[in-house]
């Protein structure tokens, strides 16, 4: 190339940035560019089960009015029992639990089992809405299920938050300064912590 002349761009070449030549990644695993994420637990009750399963695909979607959206697959017991009772939990976890949540994403739940218990979880029932809350949660929030949007193979489990708390180390935003967040590194990896 001569100096002072323009280089001539494609649009099918390899972009080098400071870290590295990047690759093109299969737009049906896309989904992995947003791992690691921290996953929060997902809770519900009907009868006399109490299904739980971590989650990471979640989000807020409004402020005013105060909802969430968690998308899972329709297939899953949690997912079920969400349905059944119309309202559900979000829980996170410090890294403490990192094994309680480990047995969480690894076992299926069943009709009639405290899926949280069975992970060495205790639980106590919602300050505004009847959802399980875990005992050593960091943070909260107990939500009315409004609606259910399907999304391909996965459903939007909309809530809208009735009650959110958190331990003292959220202040506006978390300060990181008691709280150690579990990562979720993807289906085919593992559960990991910044230290």
């Amino acid at each position: 190339m001569l100096l002072g002349s323009k280089p001539r761009v494609s649009l099918y070449t390899v972009v080098t940035t400071g870290l590295g030549r990047m690759k093109e990644v299969d737009t049906g695993k896309a989904y992995r560019l947003f791992y690691p994420s921290v996953p929060a637990v997902l809770s519900a009750s009907h009868r006399k089960t109490v299904s739980a399963m971590p989650v990471v695909s979640f989000t807020a979607l409004s402020e005013s009015p105060s909802l969430v959206g968690v998308s899972s697959l329709p297939s899953h017991s949690t997912h079920k029992t969400v349905i059944a009772a119309r309202r559900f939990s979000l829980c996170w976890l410090d890294k403490k639990d990192i094994r309680a949540m480990a047995h969480l994403a690894s076992h299926a739940g069943k009709e009639g089992e405290d899926k949280l218990l069975s992970a060495g979880l205790k639980h106590h029932r919602g300050k505004r809405v009847d959802v399980p809350v875990i005992d050593a949660a960091v943070a909260v929030l107990e939500c009315s299920l409004t609606k259910t949007i399907r999304f391909g193979d996965h459903e939007l489990l909309v809530g809208r938050v009735k009650a959110s708390y958190a331990i003292e180390d959220f202040r506006d935003y978390w300060s990181f300064e008691v709280y150690r967040p579990i990562l979720y590194t993807g289906w085919r990896g593992d559960l990991a912590t910044l230290d």
